[in-house]
């Protein structure tokens, strides 16, 4: 009963990617000026939708209906289709017979909805490296919670060595399949090998790695996979848990709540019985996001159709452009977390790179990168606090935070250490004029500096509203620009370096 345009839109810019996605025509203004074809390079934050996730939900929408929960026709032919998406999602994931595929909003509610179904007494292992989303849902758990590895091999030596001491009982493995931070792959069947040697099971926090890389379920040997659709090219907030059945069948219900219910009756004592229905329904409780499971759905048989081998092969000629052109700036450093690099810098790690630019506050650098190239990149700590500290050298005490400029102003002139990144990311969607224009427009601002002057806003570095008439651009050494302290609109000078 899959549902599909009459045609799919497939126009381009000539550099496309294989996979058109939405938002390639839109324009953003600069503060120097004119506009700029938007370039979305924070792939890792949120993708772009893709056209013909677009186009098939728009084809869907006015069959829309409850499902599970009616007799009419519209809402039989949302049963079916949103039960249809589940079974492509499993197909997706390679899942096994025995698996379940439990729609959820996002990774970090698959991975919450699995910590709430953890037997008692599970103790957890979890490397500092990972996203929050897989970090902080085990915290009323017993979390043993493991050093940055630098390597592969140092991973599985350090998981090995911390399960082999392990007291009896149940035992939960959470790792990251792709840095959100540094982009690179972690050796997740290896990881998985260890785990189940000392009789733990693991969860794979797919999240990075899903629109990148085939991820199959059977092949690594994981236990559960969790992911979220609006990294996958599908908006409405989505996500999956799939994987073993046991564990989420004996546990209460996530949610309690019409459809995980399957009876509900008065006591004699007049209290409320309740028997909670099996299989994924036990933790779907509630109307579910049918257009956004269905677009999830919608995303994996794209995926699949392109084939992953010539995703990865283009994706990876733009990781190594990216790479290489940042190389050739002394002032950038690109954050990584594995010593170890072969001939190819790109090999072995997703289109995520994260980096800092000496002279520069990194809110600083993203700002001017928008503001004045049009260029859309994420800076800050990127929800993984302990490892983007580890890799900048910094304790725990020293200041920053997703998004927050630390010190003064936009640049570091005044002496304020810079605790944050930039990161790019990119994907299916991302033509090479993107790429291209990344790398001219960090050369530039390296070299060069800003072209315009920026200010401390409500926690963010943002452009003047008005560029001084008269002076020079902001810039250079010595070159000064104004910022806004918060309260009785006190103003204070800072010099930005740059």
């Amino acid at each position: 009963m899959h549902v599909a345009s009459a045609a799919f839109r497939s126009a381009a810019p000539s550099g496309s990617a294989p996979l058109p996605v939405l938002g390639l025509d839109v324009r953003a203004p600069l503060v120097t000026g004119g506009e700029a074809p938007y370039a979305a390079l924070d792939y890792a934050a949120s993708a772009p939708v893709l056209q013909r996730v677009w186009d098939e939900v728009a084809a869907y929408a006015p069959y829309y209906g409850s499902v599970h929960r009616g007799a009419g026709y519209l809402s039989q032919h949302s049963t079916a289709l949103f039960e249809e998406s589940r079974a492509t999602v499993a197909r997706f994931l390679g899942c096994r017979d025995e698996d379940e595929v439990v729609f959820t909003r996002s990774t970090t509610d698959s991975l919450n909805l699995l910590a709430s179904a953890l037997p008692e007494g599970t103790r957890v292992y979890v490397f500092e490296t990972e996203h929050h989303a897989a970090l902080l849902p085990w915290l009323e758990s017993e979390t043993t919670f493991l050093d940055a590895p630098r390597s592969p091999e140092q991973a599985v030596a350090a998981l090995d060595e911390a399960l082999h001491v392990a007291p009896k009982g149940p035992k939960l493995v959470c790792v990251t399949g792709a840095s959100n931070v540094t982009g690179e792959i972690w050796p997740v069947q290896r990881l998985a090998e260890a785990a189940h040697r000392h009789g733990a099971r693991i969860v794979l926090d797919a999240a990075q790695l899903a629109p990148h890389h085939p991820v199959h379920i059977g092949e690594l040997d994981v236990d559960w996979v969790a992911f979220s659709g609006h990294k996958l090219y599908a908006p409405f907030g989505a996500g999956v848990l799939a994987g073993r059945s046991d564990w989420l069948q004996a546990a209460e219900p996530y949610l309690a709540g019409g459809g995980a219910s399957g009876k509900v009756a008065r006591r004699a004592d007049g209290g409320v019985e309740v028997e909670w229905r099996s299989g994924s329904a036990r933790h779907e409780a509630g109307s579910p996001n049918v257009i956004g499971a269905y677009a999830v759905a919608s995303a994996c048989r794209a995926l699949s159709d392109a084939g992953f081998d010539e995703l990865i092969a283009r994706e990876r000629k733009l990781t190594r452009r990216l790479l290489t052109g940042l190389a050739q700036l002394p002032e950038v450093g690109v954050l990584s977390l594995f010593d170890e690099c072969g001939d190819d810098p790109a090999e072995g790690r997703v289109g995520v790179i994260s980096f800092v630019v000496d002279g520069w506050n990194s809110s600083h650098l993203a700002a001017a990168l928008s503001a004045e190239y049009g260029i859309g990149v994420r800076d800050g700590l990127f929800c993984a606090h302990p490892l983007v500290r580890t890799l900048l050298g910094a304790g725990p005490e020293e200041p920053g935070g997703c998004g927050a400029p630390a010190g003064a102003g936009g640049g570091s002139g005044s002496g304020a250490k810079s605790l944050n990144a930039v990161r790019v990311s990119i994907g299916a969607g991302t033509p090479d004029e993107h790429v291209e224009r990344f790398v001219r427009a960090v050369r530039e601002l390296v070299r060069n500096g800003a072209r315009w002057r920026y200010r401390t806003e409500d926690g963010r570095c943002v452009p003047e509203r008005e560029q001084t008439q008269g002076r020079e651009p902001a810039g250079g050494e010595g070159t000064h620009a104004v910022r806004e302290e918060a309260g009785e609109g006190a103003r204070e000078e800072v010099a930005l370096a740059r």
